[in-house]
């Protein structure tokens, strides 16, 4: 299934995108896409509704606005540095452990919404990555056991403030944590839909300039492993993103380095996850 929801910012309501390519309102299951629709087996429940009311059930526009997939979890789990290529344009040692980092939930946005650059940000960065959402409660998981605990994948752009992240002092989250800076979608593709998630292609292109392509192949971590991982230091609990880490491509990789302006529009992909676009906007009090 492909699990999207719909509407202005705030008032999303759940959808589904059906094999045909329709997309389809789902509001009458009675249950948005949050930590208790997967908790308590929400998507058995969703595929059984489909299979009585998918045919009789609203059609949305297909210009509709899409929130993020999920509702605004407990956490987002980052991994830091888990492709070589991009700890090596960075100039830091390919770790031996995964790092861990979060990103505030108050920084997810829709997959297509605008990205605001941040009050006196001089170094906005852009990083595609694969997110995993979290199904089931996880704590104490063998890499053996992380499949049964994840309900899907999404497409999503770790946005970072380099000059709040590496130049502020202090932990990583001040410069990833700023609002718009967790675009996240177009859908929720469970497994069935994406087979292995160490074999996926991904890409991001910058006004139209290609930055960034590979593999999620090229994992130093890959995705069991890093979800037993972080369930050894916390528990893991349903609709929890986890996003796998960036490839080189990066802005801060480049001699001299590239940094993102106002009016800049970034794309980017992953194979059988879709497509998003954001554009760049200059600050602006909310």
């Amino acid at each position: 299934m492909k699990l999207i929801r719909h509407g202005s910012p705030g008032k999303e309501s759940p959808g589904v995108i059906l094999k045909n390519g329709d997309l389809i309102d789902v509001t009458k299951l009675g249950q948005d896409y949050n930590e208790e629709f997967f908790a308590t087996d929400g998507l058995a429940r969703l595929g059984k509704w489909l299979g009585v009311h998918a045919s009789t059930a609203p059609k949305l526009s297909m210009d509709v606005r899409l929130g993020p997939p999920i509702c605004r979890p407990s956490k987002i789990v980052c991994i830091g540095l888990n492709y070589a290529d991009h700890a090596k344009e960075g100039g830091m040692e390919i770790p031996t452990e995964p790092i861990l980092f979060f990103k505030s939930t108050t920084s997810l946005i829709g997959p297509n919404d605008n990205v605001m650059i941040p009050k006196g940000a001089t170094k906005v960065d852009w990083e595609v990555e694969l997110a995993v959402i979290i199904g089931k409660r996880a704590s104490y998981i063998s890499s053996n056991e992380a499949d049964k605990h994840i309900a899907g994948y999404a497409l999503f752009n770790d946005y970072s403030e380099r000059s709040f992240q590496l130049e502020r002092g202090g932990q990583w989250v001040k410069g990833k944590s700023c609002d718009t800076f967790s675009p996240l979608g177009p859908y929720l593709a469970t497994g069935v839909e994406i087979g292995d998630p160490n074999h996926l292609d991904l890409w991001l292109k910058v006004n139209d300039v290609l930055k960034q392509k590979s593999n999620t192949s090229n994992f130093i971590f890959k995705v069991y492993d890093v979800i037993s991982y972080i369930s050894q230091f916390m528990t893991l609990l349903p609709g929890d993103i986890i996003s796998t880490g960036t490839p080189a491509g990066v802005g801060l990789g480049f001699d001299p380095p590239q940094y993102l302006n106002a009016g800049d529009v970034v794309e980017l992909g992953i194979e059988k996850l879709g497509t998003s676009k954001q554009v760049i906007k200059a600050y602006s009090p909310t």
